[in-house]
């Protein structure tokens, strides 16, 4: 009688697992299918029409192999381009990173209104792209907010968007602007990881705020930090909407970032094979980038 019973509960446990992964699929389903259709599919295409070259007049395509890479890397536009861009997040992300962990360890305090401020932060980052881009627009115009600002205080005004010397610098205000709420979150969530017995006990050693903050607060937030900043150089990487909104890559190249070059070469110059063939250069950087990201973490866990 208890073999028989053994068998049984096998049986049904076997029956009870099939179940349960045959719903897991059922639920990831939907998910699954979108991952595949808006991001699967494209790469696969992005990578298939790279080695290849579209007649402009017929609209046929045709195997090239590597024709598009060479081109590609022979272009000093796209040395440029890539110099932008690196030059632009190796500033813009450290900035954003630093000014977020400030924000965090303000706010992280039990200051009067500090829900409001928080609110007040984060505000930015549930404005759409397009729109923050034209906001400052219109604060940076020749007559604009900005410069009535310099003016009164015996200033003179400045070009911003139309200096090649200004306009990255602006750009890059815009998307500190609108990213910096968003960041500070994880770095108040991983403040609030931060056991309160080591900062007690620091204080028992006589330990004060900047060696707290040394010591404890910063070597300790090293793993949200590091998640902020990789992340951020990917959001940074893909940078579209104020460039094609504001400058179109100008003045002089000064903003023609990687995203807009590719969009710039696909649909305004109609060379859809180069433009996939940076699209395949730009997602081996983003997997290089992704790459550090893991190995950062996987250090920080051991």
């Amino acid at each position: 009688m208890t073999l028989p019973r053994v068998a049984a509960s096998g049986t049904r446990r076997r029956t009870t697992r099939r179940g349960a992964t045959l719903l897991a699929f059922a639920l990831l389903t939907p998910a699954l299918l979108a991952l595949i259709v808006m991001r699967v599919v494209p790469l696969i295409a992005a990578v298939s029409q790279s080695f290849q070259h579209t007649s402009l007049g017929s609209g046929t395509s045709a195997f090239d192999g590597l024709a598009n890479y060479g081109y590609l890397f022979g272009d000093p536009g796209f040395h440029a381009t890539l110099l932008v861009t690196l030059v632009f997040n190796l500033i813009l992300n450290p900035v954003i990173v630093i000014l977020a962990t400030a924000l965090a360890l303000l706010t992280v305090k039990n200051i009067p209104l500090v829900g409001l401020w928080r609110s007040l932060i984060f505000v930015p980052a549930a404005v759409p792209g397009a729109v923050v881009a034209l906001i400052w627009s219109t604060a940076l115009q020749p007559d604009g907010l900005v410069n009535a600002i310099l003016k009164s205080l015996g200033l003179p005004a400045q070009p911003f968007l139309t200096s090649a010397n200004q306009a990255a610098f602006s750009i890059g205000i815009m998307v500190t602007w609108g990213a910096l709420g968003y960041w500070m979150i994880f770095i108040i969530a991983g403040l609030k990881d931060i056991p309160e017995s080591l900062y007690e006990a620091a204080a028992l050693d006589g330990a004060g705020w900047w060696r707290k903050l040394f010591a404890i607060t910063l070597p300790l937030l090293k793993r949200p930090m590091a998640f902020v900043l990789i992340a951020c150089t990917v959001g940074s990487f893909l940078l579209f909407a104020p460039v094609q909104l504001l400058t179109k890559g100008g003045p002089n190249g000064a903003t023609n970032l990687i995203m807009y070059d590719i969009f710039n070469r696909t649909y305004l110059l109609n060379d859809i094979g180069v433009g996939q063939a940076e699209v395949v250069v730009l997602m081996v950087i983003l997997a290089i980038v992704v790459a550090i990201q893991f190995r950062m973490l996987r250090d920080e866990d051991s």
